[in-house]
């Protein structure tokens, strides 16, 4: 295996003076040994190497679903993450008679266990190399920012080409703005299979009203399974595959952790912004942010009005309404944090800190000094058209219809051309992805939610300015600057019909049947959706097209800027997180949330009992509040935790995570698996614009209640004995299978 050493102490800093910027640091795996010292008078008993080998114990067990983090948890490819993570595969497989969202799911046996999903995917990484002399090398200093950018996108285009001929699915990501680059190969796994879920009312319990909220009582937990062929390689879904046969696992710790432990968190961060410039901190906060919550609320108005009586419908949307209420509350935070937490004051601090820096050094100025004020410039003209793309962003984004008509419309145009002039997206590693992606929206389609949708999204459209408007959108819907509300509603409510009784890609067999057809095939179906996005293409392109510009823009100055920047900060620095896989350690800490306010670091069995009422939120199983009655009446259990005289729940500690990290496994000093992390705190959001080591605060749920939870409440002893390995470990258990919340196949 070849792991690169990453970009760590600089200008010979000792590495130590990442103490002073207490737990923050979602660090490179390669990091971690250079603070060995650090970890070890936290209280960690292993070798701080282990963590930068990705194929050995624990970073061989972590995995990437795509979108969340999960780890193996048994020799037979048995996965544990947590219950938001597998929505999709829960809302696949559930029918309104057959509600697997509400009720759960437990496979007892392997031949129950259900496909995820089209494209469901484990992936499993095998290497890290970098490659920044390979991507940025010796590109001419004259060279425009268009050449900059497509030399750029075909060296990484190359290099993933060249990865992927062992079988392996590969990509170059960014690190620091571009200052340096690594290829990351993972093994892909195509079959996963759904295997054990919680109940609504234990996997989601407290639902929005404690999301991004302390304290919580949340089982967020489930369980999937790797198959492969029977060769041991990836296949695509066949009753004839077999378990995967991991070479990692995680074992669950026989003792719980306590406050003050040290605790790490492996996983995939999606995005942070830590390093971004003042200006482009600035535009979020004061523009994309009010407007994300916006949209955000007026698409759960129209979500809530039209699912109220319709069931069916309901369980269609059900993953949309999650992702567009999370997404909500954590903009609010976050907003909050930037402008009332004083976040963004900070971050302008920071940078008059940074030009300072730069201004009082003759050879930093001519190195640096033009950087920030070329930054300010490119930001300041994207910020010229940014409510015509984004009103454009949200139409096409508003519909499935619409989504999947750009798609296979662009697939087309895509097509004819040798691979590697391909847009990313849209190579030939891409088309499996793209039809799973069709087959997949089958379950989520539906004509009336994207009527409304798509018409709440063309009415900015039409509101634009003359110099803004959206032409191709305008002739197609025959509207123009000036029309009075009754005659744009009028001109929306004919467009849509027209789109939406002429289309049939609402059809899964007519979809799938347009992938490998040319344009003009295409265009002869006739479908309006088709047209229309034939139509929108043109503009969506130039869109496009200025964004490689900027792109390379950016290429050419943020390798210098975050070069500044790491140079006045002088230490061990963690890059942005970018979606790969990453380690932070921390403790089990609770908080001085708010004058007044101190959140307790553990919660239990009792604030259950305590919060539910039987509906909305907080309706928990009551099969689960029967085994808590049992137990406070005196039944024994091993999960129980002394100190608190009760089965912990869920518990807080200071690592630093954010979106993507949902699902990753904490660990304990020895690296055995003590929780998952799944959420963060309202006051913590804003840390991903700029880390508050005072305040931040991520939230897990402890091993010991989804034992415990499997053991009493679920009778999921299948999987009990095949992660605990022995009889002998869960001979304290009720044996006796339950008729919990996820009784089994049949429900």
């Amino acid at each position: 295996m070849k792991i690169a050493r990453a970009l760590v102490v600089l200008l010979g800093v000792s590495p130590f003076a990442a103490g002073l910027f207490a737990d923050e640091g979602m660090w490179m795996p390669q990091q971690i040994p250079e603070m060995a010292a650090k970890l070890k008078a936290l209280g960690f008993k292993g070798d701080a190497k282990a963590f930068a080998d990705l194929t050995g114990q624990p970073m061989g067990a972590v995995v990437s679903l795509g979108g969340c983090t999960a780890s193996f948890v048994s020799p037979d490819g048995l996965i544990v993450t947590n219950h938001h993570c597998v929505t999709g595969g829960l809302q696949f497989n559930s029918t309104p008679k057959r509600n697997l969202l509400k009720d759960g799911y437990l496979a007892k046996v392997r031949d129950e266990e259900l496909p995820n999903g089209p494209g469901s995917r484990v992936f499993v990484t095998t290497s890290v190399t970098e490659v920044t002399a390979a991507i940025t090398g010796n590109i001419d200093a004259k060279a425009t920012d268009r050449q900059r950018y497509d030399l750029i996108d075909r060296r990484i285009k190359e290099r993933v080409a060249l990865c992927e001929k062992g079988g392996q699915r590969c990509n170059v990501a960014s690190f620091f703005d571009g200052l340096k680059y690594f290829e990351i190969a993972q093994m892909e796994i195509k079959d996963v299979r759904l295997v054990y879920a919680p109940a609504e009312g234990i996997g989601v319990f407290g639902g929005e009203t404690d999301n991004w909220r302390w304290p919580r009582h949340t089982g967020d937990w489930s369980f999937l399974r790797a198959y492969v062929g029977k060769d041991g390689k990836p296949a695509v879904f066949s009753k004839d595959n077999v378990p995967f046969k991991p070479k990692h696992w995680l074992k669950i710790a026989k003792e719980g952790i306590k406050p003050g432990d040290l605790v790490f968190v492996a996983g995939y961060p999606g995005r942070t912004q830590r390093h971004q410039t003042y200006s482009q901190v600035k535009e979020t906060t004061e523009w994309g942010m009010p407007r994300s919550i916006r949209l955000a609320q007026e698409q759960l108005a129209i979500l809530d009005q039209l699912t109220k009586q319709d069931k069916a419908l309901a369980l269609k949307v059900a993953g949309r309404l999650q992702g567009l209420n999370n997404g909500l509350t954590n903009q609010k935070g976050m907003l909050e944090g930037l402008v009332k937490g004083g976040s963004l004051a900070k971050k302008q601090a920071q940078e008059k800190e940074l030009e300072a820096w730069i201004a009082a050094d003759p050879v930093r100025q001519k190195k640096y000094g033009d950087v920030l004020p070329a930054l300010r410039a490119l930001q300041a003209e994207s910020d010229k058209t940014r409510e015509q793309n984004a009103t454009m962003a949200t139409v096409t984004g508003s519909s499935s219809y619409f989504g999947a008509a750009l798609t296979l419309y662009r697939l087309s145009l895509q097509r004819p051309k040798a691979d590697i002039d391909r847009d990313a997206g849209f190579q030939e590693r891409d088309w499996p992805r793209i039809r799973d992606g069709q087959d997949r929206l089958q379950r989520t389609i539906d004509a009336t939610v994207d009527k409304a949708l798509l018409r709440w999204a063309l009415a900015p459209a039409a509101a634009l300015p003359a110099g803004q408007r959206i032409l191709a959108l305008d002739q197609a819907a025959g509207l123009r600057p000036g029309m009075s509300k009754a005659e744009t509603d009028q001109a929306i409510d004919a467009f849509l019909q027209g789109l939406f009784e002429g289309s049939k890609l609402g059809d899964r067999d007519f979809r799938l049947s347009l992938i490998e057809k040319s344009t003009a095939d295409l265009l002869a179906t006739k479908d309006p959706f088709l047209l229309l996005a034939a139509a929108m293409e043109p503009a969506l392109e130039a869109n496009r097209e200025a964004s490689k510009n900027r792109s390379g823009a950016y290429a050419r100055l943020t390798p210098r800027y975050m070069e500044a920047l790491l140079a006045k900060a002088g230490g061990l620095v963690a890059p942005d997180a970018n979606s790969t896989l990453r380690v932070t350690y921390g403790q089990v800490k609770g908080v001085d949330a708010k004058d007044g306010l101190y959140y307790k670091p553990q919660t239990t069995l009792a604030g259950i009992v305590q919060k539910h009422t039987g509906e909305g939120d907080f309706d928990a199983p009551q099969v689960q509040l029967d085994a808590i009655k049992a137990f406070q009446s005196g039944k024994k259990t091993p999960y129980i935790d002394a100190a608190l005289k009760d089965v912990p729940v869920n518990f807080l500690s200071t690592v630093d995570t954010t979106g993507g990290n949902s699902g990753s496994p904490t660990l304990n000093a020895k690296g055995e698996l003590v929780g998952l992390l799944f959420d963060g705190t309202y006051e913590s959001v804003a840390s991903n614009y700029l880390f508050e080591p005072v305040t931040t605060r991520s939230i897990h749920v402890d091993t010991r209640y989804m034992l415990w939870n499997m053991a009493e409440v679920d009778g999921a002893i299948n999987l009990l004995r095949e992660m605990l390995g022995s009889e002998a470990d869960i001979s304290a258990r009720s044996l006796a299978p339950q008729a919990g919340a996820a009784a089994g196949a049949g429900r």
